[in-house]
């Protein structure tokens, strides 16, 4: 009895520790599933699992060979209902979503209280090294990497006062961005015209300049840059 408990504790301490290391990350990086969530979720994973480890205390008195349970299923059920958790976490501000990275970690700490349920604790230890190296060290490689940065932006002008959309494309090529796509709308009965659109640049530093510009020009009503982002 006792060794059980001891087992049991293990598995349950190892949950929590590679739960709660992975959620430290997300916790540094302002994510609103962090520390606590994390660890929760990999304990969880961890104590389900520890039921099919210990199928023997279900049925006591009953031949264990004639009983046939498949301990697969457990597994598949924790991974199901994670779905509905990572799902939670991701949100989106206007046309950004976000939350997607924080929904993974998620998902393998779920994985990785499952290994440490039925203790398997070196892949374990390995997927959880694996899992902070790919959200930190990847995080700075990512960083370096050359890529595009879009960002959803409009543009107000009085309806008289309305630049061309040559003339908008010209103004955003000077300050380092292209577009991908343009639309157009009348407001405020017929009183302004706006541009909606995604625009793109290699330099996410243009974003700053560009809005320092329309902040200068009497002709701009208003306008909004949404950089999205993970």
């Amino acid at each position: 009895m006792n060794s059980d408990l001891a087992v049991i504790a293990t598995h349950l301490i190892g949950a929590l520790v590679a739960g709660g290391v992975i959620g430290l990350e997300r916790s540094f990086h302002g994510r609103p599933a962090g520390f606590r969530t994390h660890a929760l979720v990999c304990l969880a994973s961890s104590l389900l699992m520890l039921v099919t480890l210990f199928q023997s205390k279900w049925f006591i008195g009953a031949p264990l060979d004639t009983v046939r349970t498949d301990p697969t299923r457990m597994a598949q059920g924790i991974m199901t209902g994670i779905g509905f958790l990572g799902a939670g976490v991701i949100f989106k501000e206007g046309l950004s979503v976000r939350g997607l990275t924080t929904a993974a970690s998620i998902w393998i700490t779920a994985a990785i209280g499952i290994l440490i349920g039925i203790g398997f604790y070196a892949p374990a230890i390995i997927a959880t090294a694996l899992t902070l190296g790919t959200l930190s060290v990847f995080r700075w490689i990512e960083a370096r990497l050359p890529a595009q940065f879009y960002a959803h932006h409009s543009l107000r002008f009085m309806r008289e006062q309305t630049l061309s959309e040559d003339q908008v494309r010209i103004l955003l090529n000077q300050q380092g961005f292209t577009i991908a796509n343009v639309s157009y709308r009348i407001t405020d009965d017929g009183l302004f015209f706006e541009y909606h659109m995604v625009i793109r640049t290699t330099d996410a530093r243009n974003t700053a300049r560009l809005a320092n510009t329309l902040r200068q020009m009497s002709a701009v009503q208003g306008f909004q840059i949404s950089p999205t982002g993970d």
